[in-house]
């Protein structure tokens, strides 16, 4: 039996909002998650506002990195590998990151690489449920993407079959729960409300779902625009707004979307599993629907805990670790944040991947360093 020790040990850095996450990992096993979260910062902005984000990232980044490695047992020496998110996300906010990154890659002499955002949300469900099925198929749901992506190797080949045109489902959440004067972030709110509504109370429409709409992408501009109307209405009137009700019908409309479309989505590739990953992947309603339709379909679906589905550090990690153990080229220097960086690039290879994609490999832009380590 191999020795546990054996496997990669990655420390991963995530900042492409408002969330300072930094995991380690060793092979698929999580040994810490530490996050530190600016969202109180921007709730009186009743959203994300990308220098308030960045600027906390600078000061929360070497105090969480410390803390990872401590919660972990490990030292920085003992790392194989620097994980980075390089995109996609808000440009000032990945730049703390990646540059971050690059100075303890570069102090300790160990690769730098820099990954996808969407491709670790679907990376983290090895760290609960084990390796990843090959191909998987991922419904990635947050504050800005709704994504149906098929993926045959985490770390070189993900193919996106479908996303939404306008608002993803987590900003659609946002803006109904301010103009239900719920607060921000929507998301966890409208769960809590709803769970004491009625889902059926008000019919409000389902984007793209007609028979000569796209398969596989989504809509949820047309639905937040019906939902604050039927409000205005009913506010114009001198009516009581039902809070729980709106909230669960407007919930409601959300997930049946994204489940019927992911159910569909497995059926035609032929895969018979779902993994569901992002923010909204943690609301309550949508794991529960997605459970009872993959149940009814014969597909087997994966949701990693909550904490896990949100933004952090761990993701990024556990994709770190794939690709050392993989074999897959590392950065280079001059890596930069790309902010709408493909998830068709799970991750930004060095200038040379194509000779050293797939096979044992010299970092030279880590041994240079010889015995300068700069990291005490």
């Amino acid at each position: 039996m191999a020795d546990s020790r054996d496997e990669p040990l990655v420390l991963g850095i995530e900042t492409s909002c408002d969330e300072t996450g930094v995991g380690v990992v060793r092979g698929t096993t999580l040994l810490a998650d530490a996050v530190a979260s600016s969202v109180d910062e921007h709730a009186r902005f009743g959203g994300v506002v990308p220098e308030v984000a960045s600027r906390a990232h600078l000061e929360a980044m070497v105090p969480t990195i410390d803390r990872a490695l401590k919660e972990a047992g490990v030292s920085a020496r003992d790392l194989d590998g620097i994980a980075v998110t390089a995109g996609p996300g808000l440009a000032g906010a990945l730049l703390v990151g990646v540059s971050a990154a690059k100075a303890y890659a570069y102090a300790l002499g160990k690769p730098l690489y820099g990954v996808n955002h969407l491709a670790s949300h679907i990376c983290v469900d090895q760290l609960e449920h084990g390796p990843l099925p090959e191909p998987t198929m991922a419904l990635l749901v947050s504050g800005g993407h709704s994504s149906l992506l098929l993926s045959a190797d985490i770390t070189s080949d993900v193919r996106p079959l479908g996303a939404t045109i306008d608002d993803a489902a987590g900003e659609a959440f946002d803006k109904i729960a301010r103009v239900l004067d719920l607060g921000f972030p929507g998301g966890p709110v409208i769960d809590r409300y709803a769970r004491e509504g009625d889902p059926g109370a008000i019919a409000f429409p389902r984007g793209l779902t007609g028979p000569r709409d796209p398969a596989y992408d989504f809509s949820f501009s047309g639905l937040k625009t019906a939902v604050a109307r039927w409000i205005e209405a009913r506010r114009a009137a001198g009516e009581e707004v039902p809070v729980r009700d709106v909230a669960a019908s407007f919930q409601e409309a959300v997930v049946d979307v994204l489940t019927r479309k992911a159910v569909r989505a497995c059926k035609d590739e032929g895969v018979d599993h779902l993994m569901i990953g992002g923010g909204v992947a943690a609301n309550s309603r949508l794991r529960a629907l997605a459970q009872e339709r993959c149940e009814a379909a014969g597909i087997r679906l994966r949701v990693p805990r909550p904490k896990l589905c949100t933004d952090n550090g761990a993701m990024v990690a556990a994709l770190g670790a794939e690709m050392v153990a993989r074999n897959r080229s590392a950065s280079d220097w001059d890596l930069s944040a790309d902010s709408s960086l493909p998830v068709t690039d799970p991750h930004v290879p060095g200038r040379n991947h194509a000779q050293t994609h797939g096979h044992d490999h010299d970092h030279d832009h880590v041994y240079e360093l010889g015995e300068e380590n700069l990291y005490s």
